[in-house]
């Protein structure tokens, strides 16, 4: 099932946030289709850190200094997922894991908290678990709110 924002009517900001992190990027990575989703972020300011799964920043790691080092590798993942053969519709299973309910949002700035939780069922029997959170980095800018960067793969707590 392909969920429905939340925020639609009760907070544009929240809303356009929502819309981006969700349903465009699912829709995008669904489809494999950067163009989607390539004007979502600040070239200039952006870089993304990966958590590891580990709660321990220690272990952390910057794992894209460059928008474009992103774009190749979400790409590739994209692009893998196209070629699995997965048994239950893939957008509105990544959906169904994924969760975005925390926004904070202060002087043009917002983080916001994108949960993963669940499995697709692949067509060989085995699934892949989601099972990780997000947060995201973003600014408000004259054509909308604009992604600068995230921390990714950190453990997925309640």
């Amino acid at each position: 099932m392909i969920k429905t924002n939340p925020f639609i009517g009760n907070d544009t900001d929240r809303e356009q946030i929502w819309h981006m992190l969700v349903s465009r990027d699912i829709k995008a990575y669904c489809d494999a289709d950067w163009s989607q989703v390539a004007d979502d972020f600040i070239e200039e300011e952006f870089y993304a850190v990966n958590g590891n799964k580990n709660p321990d920043p220690g272990s952390w790691n910057l794992a894209f200094s460059t928008l474009s080092h992103y774009r190749d590798e979400w790409l590739k993942q994209a692009e893998l997922a196209q070629r699995t053969e997965y048994a239950e519709p893939l957008e509105a299973a990544v959906h169904a894991a994924t969760t975005l309910n925390h926004i904070s949002i202060e002087n043009g700035r917002a983080i916001a908290r994108k949960q993963f939780k669940g499995a697709i069922k692949r067509a060989d029997g085995q699934s892949d678990e989601l099972l990780w959170q997000t947060l995201y980095y973003l600014k408000s800018t004259d054509t909308g709110w604009k992604i600068c960067g995230f921390t990714g793969y950190l453990p997925y707590t309640e």
